[in-house]
């Protein structure tokens, strides 16, 4: 299956294959430590060209929802992640 990072303009119904899809997806390649990834939802009012951002380190969310008077998330996930073949993270005594 398709995986889509930033699709814009999907349809009522919310199937991803019919919006535009922005930015692809690339699988989290952490090179130490835990990393967290987080998918947000936001709610168009209307459609309009939405634009990549030049950079993902550091990436504000913020910013962009700002940018495109998007309003409040509707809806978020995230998970956490870490380099293949590690025993890293944080250690409790």
């Amino acid at each position: 299956s398709t995986k889509h990072l930033m699709v814009t303009d999907i349809p009522d119904g919310g199937d991803v294959s019919r919006g535009t899809e922005v930015v692809a997806y690339e699988k989290p390649q952490p090179t130490a430590g835990i990393h967290r990834v987080a998918f947000v939802v936001f709610r168009q009012a209307v459609r309009q060209a939405i634009y990549a951002p030049g950079w993902r380190s550091n990436f504000i969310t913020r910013d962009l929802a700002e940018c495109y008077g998007l309003g409040a998330p509707v809806a978020a996930a995230y998970f956490n992640c870490q380099r293949e073949g590690t025993c890293g993270g944080r250690r409790y005594r």
